[in-house]
Parts: structure tokens; C-alpha cells; sequence
């Protein structure tokens, strides 16, 4: 398994980490928290109000608590048996409250604000009350960090630029990411936002990631497989994709430090699991997106890395990615200059052979990219 930081957290959280849709029978978490643990997971998004789910998840993480990365939900309760979400701050607290003790722990990592997909709902968030609480939760060390889940990226943008949020959850797979933000989660997986041909990564979407990876917010995915969609003929996309190939297409977007893989079963979660030691080629999804018959990505950097390696050492997909983060920017912001600055290699060693763009299945301009990044940050 491997880990990456979550943003400017400080934490570090495996590549895989658990969604929490398989644990409300205690029997059935056991034998998936110990398969998950076996192999190296230490996060976990808790996005149910469940009391028996919380109890399960206790129980299998005592005796690594301090160690496990647990990414619960404010904003969420239980009531008559069923999960509900609530802006109600007097609920907020109840419900928060009722969970560290039903976790038996007196914090968690990430306080998740749950579930906000329009701009006018975080400024909701801002002006009555649970932002403020999220603060207070945090300054009391019951959280460490204050999170947001979104799946509409002017909502996401807009709390992230706050300068609030330092962990975004955020629906993540390559046929919701051609689709323009809206304030209805239900059009990212409607028949027909897909009944006509997309063109490449939504503008947005692709600002949301940059803007993430620029100020240090970490991005934690859900949605990855598209509920199950974009691993069946009845994709989205036209065709299949694999767990592996989700998995692999959601790491790579800039920010993205985990997936939490809802699964369901043990057997799900070890499909998700094998992604760990699973060779390059099974992780590589850049030959089926190729062949989409309704998406095309031609001309798009995917940092898939395809174009490595350069004959002069050039990193190519990262100074890509960093001419993007400053082109998004309008400017080159400290950090983005600063990690250029650490490249072996830049944009001036290359020597426009060509090498890289031949390689590429998206048919980009890289010997372009690498003068316009030239231009932009002189070297």
C-alpha cells in the first residue's frame, strides 16, 4: 500500500481507504476491517448517522485507533431509523456528539461538513452557525481538521477558496468530470447528460482540482466507480471500465491523496485492495479511454506520465501540471514555483524531439507545453 499527505494536514492516508457502505453488520465488518488492515488501510470516510455502524467501526479499530485516519460527517443524523441530513445546528451537535461516544473515541480527524452542492448552501453554512462550530469542534481538538463534501464543483470552489476547508471530499471518475456543475447531484448520473458526445475534462472541474492541489487542500474521492455504473456495459462512458482503472484515473488528478471504495463485501473491497499490487498495465486506463465511443479526451493531459521517459530527464507530466496550476492561477503562486525550482530537469532542457508526444494516447502538444512553460516561468 502506498500514502500520500492529505494536503497541508500533516496527515498521511493510505491510497485506498474504506467508505463505510459494507459495515453495519457486525459480522461482515470484522472480516473486512481485518482484510482492509491486513493490507496496509488506514482511512476511513463515515459519512452514516448508523449507531450500529459507528459501534462496528470501534470495535474494529480499537486497538489502532491513535493510527487510523477517520473521516467523519458533521450534518448528518439518525432518525427513525434512517440517515438524514440537517442544517439544523441544535442536531448538528446532538448527532455529533452521540457519535464519539457511540465511536468511543473523544475526536475525529476530519469533521466533514456534509453534502453541500450549491454555493448558496456553504454561505448558508457560513451565516448560521455550523461553520463556527466546525471551529469550535476544532480549537477543542474534538476534530483535527474541518473538511467539506461536495459533488458540484462551484459549491467546492467556493468553500475551498475560503481558505475553511483543508480536506474536500469530492465525486471523482472520468464520465461525472466532463459534466458542467449543477446543482442537482442527480444529473451526474442521468442517461441523458451523457446522450450527446463530451469533449474532455469540464473547466471547472479541472479549476477545482488545481485550486485544490494549489492551496494545500487535500481531495478525498467517493463516487470513484460511479456507484457501480462505470464498471458495467451500461457505463456512461459507452463501455466498462475496471476498479483498477477507476482507481488509477482518480489518483492521478491533482490533490487526490485517497479513495474511499464503497464496498459492499469482502469481495469488493478486495477488488479495490488488489489495486496496491496490481502492475502498471492493469492500472492503466489510457487505452480504453481512447476508445470511448461518446468521450473523447484528445488533446487533454491526463499526468498519466505516458510521455515518460523524456531523453533529457524532463518530467514531463509535472511540468504540465505545473503550467496549469499557474495558467489556472493567472500567476505562479509561491509553492508552484518553488516545486518547479526542485525539478532535476525544466521546460529549458527540452529539445523539442518530439519523443513524448509520440508516446501520448491523447495526442498532446508536449514539446508545446514544455516552451509555453519555458515562457511562463523562464526556465
Amino acid at each position: 500500500m502506498e500514502y500520500r499527505e492529505l494536503g497541508r494536514t500533516g496527515l498521511k492516508v493510505s491510497e485506498i481507504g474504506l467508505g463505510c457502505e459494507g459495515f453495519v453488520q457486525p459480522e461482515a465488518a470484522a472480516e473486512m476491517f481485518k482484510l482492509a488492515l491486513a493490507a496496509g488501510v488506514n482511512c476511513m470516510d463515515l459519512y452514516s448517522p448508523n449507531p450500529q455502524l459507528h459501534q462496528n467501526v470501534a470495535k474494529a479499530i480499537a486497538g489502532c485507533r491513535a493510527d487510523f485516519v477517520l473521516q467523519a460527517h458533521l450534518c448528518t443524523i439518525w432518525q427513525n431509523g434512517q440517515y438524514k441530513a440537517t442544517r439544523n445546528l441544535a442536531e448538528v451537535k446532538l448527532a455529533f456528539e452521540t457519535m464519539l461516544t457511540n465511536l468511543q473515541t473523544d475526536y475525529v480527524d476530519i469533521g466533514m461538513i456534509h453534502y453541500v452542492d450549491t454555493p448558496q448552501l456553504w454561505q448558508q453554512i457560513v451565516e448560521n452557525g455550523i461553520l463556527d462550530y466546525a471551529k469550535e469542534l476544532k480549537q477543542q481538538g474534538k476534530i483535527r481538521h474541518i473538511g467539506l463534501s461536495s459533488h458540484n464543483p462551484e459549491a467546492a470552489l467556493a468553500a475551498v477558496e475560503s481558505g475553511e476547508v483543508e480536506v474536500l471530499m469530492f465525486s471523482v471518475n472520468p464520465c461525472y468530470d466532463l459534466l458542467p456543475a449543477d446543482e442537482d447531484v442527480e444529473t451526474l448520473w442521468a442517461d441523458e447528460s451523457y446522450a450527446k458526445p463530451l469533449l474532455n475534462l469540464e473547466p471547472k472541474r479541472e479549476q477545482l482540482y488545481e485550486t485544490c492541489q494549489r492551496l494545500g487542500v487535500g481531495i478525498t474521492v467517493m463516487k470513484a466507480f460511479g456507484g457501480g455504473d462505470l464498471l458495467t456495459e451500461d457505463s456512461p462512458a459507452g463501455q466498462a471500465l475496471t476498479v483498477c482503472q477507476c482507481l488509477q484515473y482518480a489518483l492521478d488528478r491533482p490533490a487526490v491523496a485517497a479513495v474511499m471504495a464503497g464496498s459492499r463485501s469482502a469481495a469488493e473491497l478486495a477488488a479495490c485492495l488488489h489495486y496496491a499490487e496490481a502492475p502498471a498495465a492493469e492500472r492503466d486506463y489510457t487505452a480504453a479511454f481512447a476508445s470511448f465511443p461518446k468521450i473523447s479526451w484528445q488533446g487533454h493531459c491526463m499526468y498519466c506520465g505516458h510521455c515518460a521517459p523524456c531523453p533529457q530527464g524532463i518530467d514531463v507530466a509535472t511540468v504540465t501540471k505545473f503550467l496549469n496550476l499557474a495558467k489556472a492561477q493567472g500567476e505562479i503562486p509561491e509553492t508552484v514555483r518553488e516545486h518547479y525550482a526542485a525539478l532535476s530537469a525544466t521546460a529549458k532542457d527540452c529539445v523539442g524531439c518530439g519523443v513524448c508526444a509520440a508516446r501520448c494516447p491523447f495526442a498532446v502538444d508536449a514539446p508545446a507545453n514544455m516552451q509555453a512553460a519555458l515562457a511562463l516561468f523562464g526556465y
